[in-house]
């Protein structure tokens, strides 16, 4: 394991950190408050907690190096830690819609919510500022399990705004003797409906985002292609050969599996190079290509352009 590899760990442990901090800090605010709404938010992290975990452990197996039965690596366990969370955040999303049904059908008052609300923002605080770092990270570093908990940390976070802002209607309408009358004429006993409304939106949030994980999962399980710019990027170099040192090329294939991307094609060459000169063109384009990525891997198959079976794949 290289040190690059090893610290990404770090930031694993950042997610369990942050996550048993807005644990402790939501909890106290429902304990306060009797709000569902912060309640569902409380249980999401939760969630966000397990999914630290497995991060964790995903991180540190996507971290060996190749061996003898995985010689492509174990990048790919990345797909099982964000396949996990995104069940794990439907999951969450079901529970809060029960939880929030239940107390739309009895609604309760609920209690010092200015003191909630700001244990709430703070928490919310602590997850919009490790959310941002894990994005950055795994965006820069193409790992898609801190993207997805980054993602994860950012539901959260419009979870708890989606919440507050519930919580805020209520502790307002609370004040306006008028407009709770008119709640009461309604069939509302009282502001406190707003409190499980808000939970059901939240539980369409969180929905949305686990169906998001799942779709990427399923995409890098079924070895889909690179981007459409990465791969116009390395067309592009492939061209400019075709046109300076008029070979061919075709079977250019792509894949990424977690933070690696492999890519395949066959390079036509004159029959009349030598050996040394079809290796060395070959070598020249493959640096060229690894000079766009971070981690790429390369398989290239040279054939005589003259031959017409070079032509079949």
């Amino acid at each position: 394991m290289t040190a690059k590899q090893k610290s990404l760990t770090i930031y694993g442990w950042l997610s369990i950190a942050a996550a048993i901090s807005t644990i402790a800090l939501k909890s106290y605010a429902y304990w306060l408050t009797n709000s569902v709404g912060l309640l569902s938010d409380a249980l999401e992290s939760l969630i966000n907690l397990v999914a630290a975990v497995i991060m964790l452990i995903v991180l540190s197996i996507a971290s060996r190096p190749p061996d003898n039965r995985h010689a492509y690596g174990h990048e790919k366990i990345e797909y099982f830690s964000s396949g996990a969370e995104g069940i794990m955040i439907i999951f969450a999303a079901v529970s809060i819609g029960w939880t929030a049904w239940e107390r739309l059908e009895h609604p309760q008052a609920l209690q010092q919510l200015d003191v909630g609300i700001a244990i709430s923002v703070f928490a919310s605080l602590i997850n919009l500022f490790v959310a941002k770092i894990l994005m950055h990270v795994g965006k820069r570093r193409h790992s898609i399990t801190l993207e997805s908990d980054g993602q994860h940390l950012m539901a959260d976070v419009w979870t708890t705004v989606a919440i507050l802002i519930g919580v805020a209607g209520i502790s307002v309408g609370n004040h306006f003797e008028s407009t709770l009358a008119l709640a009461k004429q309604l069939g509302m006993h009282d502001w406190a409906v707003l409190d499980p409304i808000m939970a059901f939106l939240v539980a369409l949030l969180i929905i949305r985002a686990g169906l998001q994980l799942i779709r990427r999962t399923i995409a890098g399980l079924m070895d889909a292609a690179l981007s459409i710019d990465e791969q116009t990027a390395i067309v592009g170099i492939l061209e400019q050969f075709v046109a300076t040192d008029k070979i061919a090329y075709h079977a250019l294939r792509t894949r990424y599996a977690g933070a690696r991307r492999f890519m395949s094609v066959h390079v036509l060459v004159p029959g009349s190079w030598t050996v040394q000169q079809g290796h060395d063109l070959v070598e020249t384009i493959e640096l060229r290509i690894m000079a766009l990525f971070d981690n790429i891997d390369i398989d290239t198959h040279l054939e005589p352009i003259e031959d017409l079976a070079s032509w079949r794949h």
